[in-house]
């Protein structure tokens, strides 16, 4: 059995695949090292290794490893940045400052498709990446996402105070809002529609009329019903991690 991991700032994102087509065989979000450690641990399987992508502090990196080498008897691969995996070209003039879960996504994205693709990221932030037909990365965007849009407006502005089953209940419409937790979440959902919008403007202008989308990250429901034809896929990010970390 083969961990995964994909490292973010707040959460880590973990599965468990066996063989070679990578079936999971069970996954979850945490939201630290030791509560990694004790959700394998209540899995019951035998791990063999651990392949990981984090954007994490090299100081942490190198913690969660040491808890993950302790705990498991076990190697950890970590993804590093490439300026070419897979027969991808990296599109940042210094690949190394390219976000690993972005880089590792578009790959994933392109050895899916065959061809020239669009990757947006919905998460905590929100990312877009252009890829064309030959494989090269042409670059992308990096905006605030809704999570952080909302969590901006309910720190810096006193009198905007909802829990998070007002702000769900919320989004049921895009009418108007007739209170703050309407307008508020329904206003961060249109910007991010909007981000979205132009990004399909922009992939027209340098891909042609002919790419494929691929949707990823917690809110990418907000607006898969804009985009026909688009692929969601929650574990693009491992598809990536598969070719940049390869284990026997």
């Amino acid at each position: 059995m083969i961990l995964e991991l994909d490292c973010g700032n707040s959460f880590i994102k973990w599965r468990l695949v066996l063989g070679r087509d990578s079936k999971v065989c069970g996954g979850g979000v945490v939201g630290s090292d030791e509560e990694l450690v004790q959700a394998v641990r209540r899995q019951s399987v035998a791990v063999r290794a651990c392949r990981l992508v984090s954007v994490r502090t090299d100081q942490e990196t190198s913690r969660l490893v040491d808890a993950l080498e302790q705990a498991f008897s076990i190697r950890c691969v970590c993804a590093q940045p490439a300026a070419e995996l897979a027969g991808v070209r990296n599109g940042y003039e210094e690949y190394e400052r390219l976000g690993l879960d972005r880089w590792l996504a578009l790959v994933g994205a392109y050895h899916q498709a065959r061809h020239a693709c669009l990757v947006l990221d919905l998460g905590t932030a929100v990312t877009s990446d252009f890829v064309d037909a030959d494989a090269n990365h042409l670059g992308g965007f990096i905006c605030p996402g809704v999570p952080l849009m909302r969590n901006q407006l309910r720190t810096h502005t006193r009198r905007i105070r909802y829990d998070d089953v007002v702000a769900e209940r919320a989004l049921q419409s895009l009418s108007p809002g007739r209170s703050t937790a309407e307008a508020v979440e329904r206003g961060c959902s249109l910007m991010l529609q909007g981000f979205v919008h132009t990004q399909l403007d922009l992939a027209r202008e340098c891909l042609g009329e002919s790419f494929e989308i691929f949707l990823t990250g917690g809110d990418a429901s907000l607006v898969v019903g804009m985009i026909p034809g688009a692929r969601v896929m929650p574990d693009l990010v491992f598809i990536g991690l598969a070719m940049a970390c390869p284990l026997d």
